[in-house]
C-alpha cells in the first residue's frame, strides 16, 4: 500500500520494472507513429476511469483497458465491457486512437491539497485556451489560481505550473476529471461536485418542466443574490445588441427547454449550437459562483459563424442579429428528413399571403433593357399581379413619419401611434409601396400565426449620408393582444380553436441617437409574474406600465394556450 501511494506517472522513455509492459504497449500503438507533436495529447482523459463514488480504497489503480488493480494484487473488471474493449482494439489497429494515457492512474480520496482550492477565482465563461500555448486541446484549469494550462504530462504547462507555483489541484475542462500534480493521481471527492456543476451545468427533464414554477432566489459566492434566468450578461465591448437578443430568447419556453438538455442537439456539429446551449444552461443555473454570466465563448462562435459580420467592439442591430441567429440555428438543427422542421420554426415560423402588383410598362422596360416601353394608362389592364405564400420569422411594422415642424413652444412633439394602426399592414387590403428590387405595390395577409410572434418597429432609416431615427411611440398592450380584432385570420380547421390572443414576454428598446445609443430589454419573469429591466449587468424590477412607455424596437409575444 505504501509503495502504490507514492507511485508517479511513468514516462515512455523511463526504464523500470514495467519495461516489458511498456514495450508491449508501444507495439500496439505503433500504427500511430512517433509524432513529437502528440506528446501533450497522450495525456488526455479519453480513457475510462472509475465512476465517482465507486472507488473502494486509496490505492486503487486503473490500466488503459479499464481493469482495476487493488492493493492486494487482485484484478477486478472495471467500467469497460468486452464489446468496448474489442472496439478499442480495432481502433488501435487502424491507428485511430492517439489519446490513450501511458501508464496507470491512481484514484485517491484523501488529497491533502483540496483546502487550497479557491472557488472565488474560478471563471469558466471564457474560451478554454491554454494561457501559455494558446491551444484548446486537453486544457486544464488550476483550481488554485483559475488559470488554464495544457496537458498534465512531465513536459506540460500544467505540470510546470504546479512545480513553480505550488498549485496542485487541476480539472480537465472537457472530461471534468480532477488530478493532483505533480504526483499525477486522480482525485475522487464529492466536495468538488459544485465546481463540476458550474463548469457544465446539468438539468434533468423534470427540473426543466418545473423551471417556471420555481421562484426561489440563489446566493452566489460573492454574496450577491440572483434569480436563475434573470442574471445579467457582461457587455464585453459594444455587445449590448447580443445581450438583449439572448435575454429575449431566454423567455421563449420551448426554445429554452430544448437547449437546457444537451442530448437534444448532441448530433449537431455546429459550435454555435453548443455554445448557445452552454450559455442557456449557465443563465438558468441555480448554483453559479457569481450572479452574472459572460457570453464570451458564444460571441467567439458568433464571430466565426457569421464571418465577422457580428463581432466584439462593433455595434450592430439586434433585429439583424436576431434574424441571422434564428436562421443559422434552424439551418444547423433542422431535421434530416424534413428540412423545414426545427425547434426554431416550431416556435417562430408563420406564413403570409403576398400579393405583388407591378405596372406592365415597368416589366417591359426591364425586359427590353433599353429604358423604352409602351405608354399606358394606369388602369387595371396594365397591372400584373402575382400571389405567393411566404414564410416569416418576424414581422416588420412601418412607423408614421415624425412631424417636420416644431410647435408654438419651439419643441418637437413626439407622436404616438397605436399598435393596431401599424398592424393594418397585414390585413390583406392595405397597400405598401416598395422600391426594391423593383417598384411595386404589395399587400400582405397573415395565413398562419406562430406560437411566438416577433414584431419589429422600423425606427431607423438609412440613406447615403446618415442614419435617421423615428422617435414615434407605439402604444401596445402588455397582456391580451387580440389579433383577430384588427387583422383577418384564416378559419381554423375542424376541432381546432383559433389561437389569436398573445401576451408580451420581451420588449427591446433603443435609447439615444442612431448609431450611438445603447439597447436594453424588458422581460417577464413567469415564476414571479413580474417585469424586469435588463441592461447588460444591471437587472432591476420594474412596473408593467413602464414597459408600455418605452420606445419599443423589437417585441416577442407569446400565444395563449
Amino acid at each position: 500500500m505504501e509503495m502504490l501511494s507514492k507511485r508517479k506517472p511513468v514516462d515512455d522513455d523511463e526504464e523500470g520494472e514495467d519495461g516489458v509492459y511498456r514495450e508491449h504497449k508501444r507495439q500496439r500503438l505503433s500504427p500511430v507513429g512517433n509524432d513529437s507533436l502528440l506528446s501533450l495529447a497522450r495525456y488526455s482523459d479519453d480513457g475510462d476511469e472509475e465512476e465517482p463514488g465507486r472507488a473502494r480504497a486509496n490505492g486503487l489503480l486503473l490500466d488503459e483497458n479499464g481493469r482495476r488493480h487493488d492493493s492486494d494484487g487482485g484484478d477486478e473488471i472495471g467500467t469497460v465491457d468486452d464489446e468496448e474493449e474489442e472496439e478499442d482494439e480495432s481502433k488501435i489497429a487502424q491507428g485511430q486512437v492517439r489519446g490513450r494515457r501511458q501508464g496507470l492512474v491512481e484514484i485517491r480520496r484523501d488529497c491533502p491539497y483540496l483546502d487550497t482550492v479557491n472557488r472565488q477565482v474560478l471563471d469558466f465563461d471564457f474560451e478554454k485556451f491554454c494561457s501559455v500555448s494558446l491551444s484548446n486541446l486537453n486544457v486544464y484549469a488550476c483550481l488554485v489560481c483559475g488559470k488554464y494550462y495544457q496537458g498534465r504530462g512531465l513536459n506540460s504547462h500544467a505540470y510546470t505550473h504546479s512545480l513553480e507555483n505550488g498549485h496542485h489541484v487541476y480539472i480537465n475542462l472537457q472530461t471534468e476529471k480532477v488530478y493532483c500534480l505533480p504526483d499525477g493521481y486522480g482525485v475522487n471527492d464529492p466536495s468538488l461536485d459544485d465546481i463540476r456543476h458550474v463548469l457544465n451545468p446539468r438539468f434533468t427533464r423534470e427540473q426543466v418542466e418545473h423551471l417556471d414554477d420555481n421562484g426561489q432566489w440563489s446566493r452566489a459566492l460573492d454574496g450577491s443574490n440572483y434569480l436563475p434566468g434573470m442574471v445579467g450578461l457582461n457587455n464585453i465591448k459594444e455587445t449590448d445588441f447580443v445581450n438583449v437578443t439572448i435575454q429575449s430568447l431566454m423567455r421563449v419556453t420551448p426554445l429554452r427547454n430544448f437547449f437546457l438538455i444537451p442530448e437534444n442537439y448532441l448530433n449537431s456539429k455546429s459550435p454555435l449550437v453548443h455554445r448557445f446551449g452552454e450559455l442557456t444552461r449557465k443563465i438558468w443555473h441555480s448554483r453559479n459562483f457569481k450572479g452574472q454570466v459572460s457570453p464570451h465563448e458564444f460571441l467567439q462562435a458568433v464571430m466565426k459563424a457569421s464571418n465577422k459580420r457580428f463581432q466584439i467592439g462593433v455595434q450592430s442591430d439586434p433585429v439583424e442579429f436576431m434574424s441571422w441567429l434564428l436562421n443559422t440555428l434552424h439551418a444547423k438543427l433542422r431535421h434530416p428528413k424534413n428540412k423545414n422542421k426545427s425547434i426554431i420554426h416550431d416556435c417562430f415560423q408563420g406564413e403570409l399571403e403576398v400579393v405583388k402588383e407591378i405596372h406592365k410598362r415597368l416589366i417591359e422596360m426591364k425586359e427590353n433593357g433599353d429604358g423604352e416601353g409602351k405608354d399606358g394608362a394606369p388602369d387595371g389592364n396594365n397591372i400584373a399581379s402575382e400571389t405567393s405564400r411566404v414564410p416569416f420569422l418576424m414581422l416588420g411594422l412601418d412607423l408614421p413619419p415624425p412631424p417636420l415642424f416644431k410647435d408654438a413652444m419651439e419643441k418637437n412633439i413626439i407622436p404616438q401611434v397605436p399598435l393596431f394602426n401599424i398592424l393594418k399592414k397585414f390585413d390583406g387590403e392595405t397597400v405598401t409601396e416598395v422600391v426594391r428590387p423593383c417598384i411595386a405595390r404589395m399587400r400582405y395577409r397573415v395565413k398562419k400565426l406562430p406560437k411566438y410572434v416577433i414584431l419589429h418597429m422600423r425606427r431607423f432609416t438609412k440613406n447615403n449620408f446618415f442614419v435617421e431615427k423615428n422617435p414615434t411611440l407605439v402604444n401596445f398592450p402588455v397582456k391580451n393582444l387580440e389579433l383577430k380584432d384588427y387583422i383577418p385570420l384564416p378559419t381554423p380547421k375542424e376541432n381546432e380553436k383559433l389561437k389569436s390572443k398573445y401576451d408580451l414576454i420581451a420588449n427591446i428598446v433603443h435609447d439615444g441617437k442612431p448609431g450611438e445609443g445603447y439597447y436594453r430589454v424588458f422581460v417577464q419573469c413567469k415564476s414571479e409574474e413580474l417585469w424586469y429591466e435588463m441592461q447588460d449587468l444591471h437587472v432591476t424590477e420594474t412596473l408593467p406600465q413602464m414597459v408600455a412607455l418605452s420606445e419599443a424596437y423589437m417585441q416577442i409575444y407569446e400565444q395563449h394556450e
